[in-house]
């Protein structure tokens, strides 16, 4: 076991031999969207998330799916559909699964995956003086609330639901390239996928894993179409207001910073986007590399050596 449950990384990593481990993860989700195949794609997106985390490349998922036993087989068919969509377009073959009758939705995959023993990121290993870059906007969670709600407009959820279905497959893969390309050693240092404990929480735990602190601009961070909005609008799920709880005394924020944008920190992300610590050097060449894979990453931060407060926000 090359990676496990110790540092809280995105998946367990097992080797297999001198030049191949796999890559292990399982996550499931209730509806985020109306729309049962949108819904599908977005698990799948999601569930193949944490092998592109690692630098992995996903080779095989089982779905695993809660569904009342009454309901809609229509409905079911789409939802499958839609995982099935995004996960052909993973190259990644579904070879089974399991289901239970239950009257909560629940659809995901567990995902097996392939990676190379000595190049495998984890969420530990950022250093002081790297550069922070996040690769997808903030917002779906509070958009998601204020869809349920009733108090979405339909671009937020446009907007929301074509960055959750979207891969982390192109970001993944520009950065498995500018590694192979820096001469110094690695040029990511460390990566994880920013999920259901939001920006902070996944940035806390870069930073206690490494011994480090993180500071964050949050000016520099791209916020989904309506996200603002819907934080001013206080659609705060469950999630975002354990998250604050607590996270509360990880992070500390400059006076300038408004409470809408705290939370959207603090907001609860589904199939969120890669979170990376890499060398400073390399940040120019990763956010050119990831332009021209059509992923439009940006500079967000930079590594401290460790301070009283994990994240200081401005």
């Amino acid at each position: 076991m090359l990676v496990g449950f110790e540092t809280s990384d995105d998946a367990a990593v097992y080797r297999l031999n001198a030049e191949t481990a796999l890559v292990q993860t399982v996550d499931i989700l209730t509806p985020v969207a109306d729309d049962p195949f949108t819904y599908g794609r977005i698990a799948a997106a999601n569930s193949l998330s944490d092998v592109y985390a690692m630098g992995g490349r996903p080779i095989s998922a089982l779905s695993i799916l809660e569904y009342p036993a009454s309901g809609d087989l229509q409905v079911l068919e789409e939802i499958l559909r839609g995982g099935m969509s995004v996960m052909a377009e993973a190259s990644c073959a579904v070879v089974g699964g399991h289901s239970v009758a239950d009257d909560q939705i629940k659809f995901g995959y567990s995902v097996t995956g392939l990676i190379h023993p000595a190049r495998i990121w984890k969420n530990v290993g950022a250093q002081p003086g790297d550069t922070l870059l996040l690769t997808k906007p903030l917002g779906s969670g509070v958009i998601s609330t204020a869809l349920k709600n009733g108090n979405a407009q339909q671009s937020w959820v446009e907007a929301a639901t074509n960055t959750m279905a979207q891969l982390n497959r192109k970001a993944s893969e520009a950065l498995l390239e500018l590694d192979s390309r820096h001469t110094k050693g690695p040029a990511v240092h460390a990566a994880t996928d920013v999920t259901g404990f939001g920006l902070i929480g996944h940035a806390r735990e870069m930073a206690s894993g490494s011994g480090v602190s993180l500071r964050i601009d949050h000016r520099q961070i791209e916020y989904l179409r309506g996200a603002l909005e819907a934080a001013a609008l206080r659609s705060f799920s469950g999630g975002l207001k354990n998250n604050r709880n607590f996270l509360k005394d990880s992070a500390r924020f400059a006076s300038s910073v408004s409470e809408e944008f705290q939370a959207l920190l603090f907001d609860p992300q589904t199939s969120g986007g890669l979170l990376v610590s890499l060398a400073p050097e390399s940040a120019s060449s990763a956010l050119d590399v990831l332009r021209r894979r059509d992923v439009q990453a940006r500079v967000i931060g930079e590594v401290l050596t460790k301070q009283p407060t994990a994240i200081e926000i401005i």
